[in-house]
Formats: C-alpha cells, structure tokens, sequence
C-alpha cells in the first residue's frame, strides 16, 4: 500500500521533473510538452513528484504512456494507483479502451488485466501516435485492455 503519496492532475510547471524521472528510466520524453500534460497525473509526496503516467486520446480510444515511478518507491503499489487513476479518467473523458508499448512492464500491465496484442491490432488512431510511428522500438510489446 502506498503511504503519504497524493494523486493529482499534472500541472505545466511539473514537466521538468517528469521527463526527468521518465529519462533516468531510459523512456521517451522528447514529445511531452507543458501544454501536453493536461492529461497526466502526478504522485507526490511532501510535494515532490515520485511518479507520473499520461493518457494520449485518440478519440474513443487512448494511449497509456509514461508510466514511471521513482526508484525508492517502487514495489509500494504506486505504480497500481497511478494506472488506476489515469483508467478513471480515460473513462471520465469517454475513452472505451487503452492501448500501450512496453519495453519491460509487461508482467506489470497483464496483473492489471491488460493483454498482449499484436501492434496491428491496436486502434487505428493509436497506431498513428507519435508512440507507435516513431519513438517506442518495434521490439516493444503492445498491450491493450477494454475500460469501458
């Protein structure tokens, strides 16, 4: 159980320590922009950033992406929390489903009810992101799960 983390929306001014966290994991930060992060969340504890995950919309359907936690809070389900809160609100702005490429997390994503798809399974508009055109390898697995 995650103790003294808060889950809030992401603000502009937090992009800094987002890529930074993102880019100390070796992920792709390059596209997130501070107008960009209005549909990440942030976990925070004694208000510094410990965590962050994005949804990209595309349409009815989402991108999952960025998912980090920082390294001395891993395996304190922070990492759960997070995917749940970005899950709410993908479902509170209409999405129906998530997709997401994973270099490693795939264990991780498939406990959380997401199953591996072939990356042309994925929705069309999903399969044009950023993501999937350009920064995440082919050798990533692709996930995908119905949230609504």
């Amino acid at each position: 159980m995650v103790i003294n983390a808060a889950l809030r929306s992401a603000m502009p001014d937090d992009r800094a320590r987002i890529v930074a966290l993102l880019e100390h994991d070796g992920l792709p930060a390059a596209d997130i922009t501070r107008d960009g992060l209005c549909n990440f969340i942030v976990a925070l504890d004694s208000g510094e950033i410990i965590g962050a995950i994005g949804i990209e919309l595309h349409g009815e359907h989402g991108l999952l992406r960025s998912l980090v936690v920082a390294p001395d809070w891993r395996g304190r389900g922070l990492g759960s929390a997070l995917v749940a809160a970005v899950e709410a609100k993908a479902r509170a702005l209409g999405v129906r489903s998530l997709s997401l490429l994973t270099g490693t997390a795939a264990p991780f994503f498939a406990a959380l009810g997401y199953a591996a798809i072939a990356r042309s399974e994925a929705p069309a508009t999903v399969q044009a992101s950023t993501q999937f055109t350009t920064l995440c390898p082919a050798s990533s697995s692709c996930m995908h799960r119905t949230i609504n």
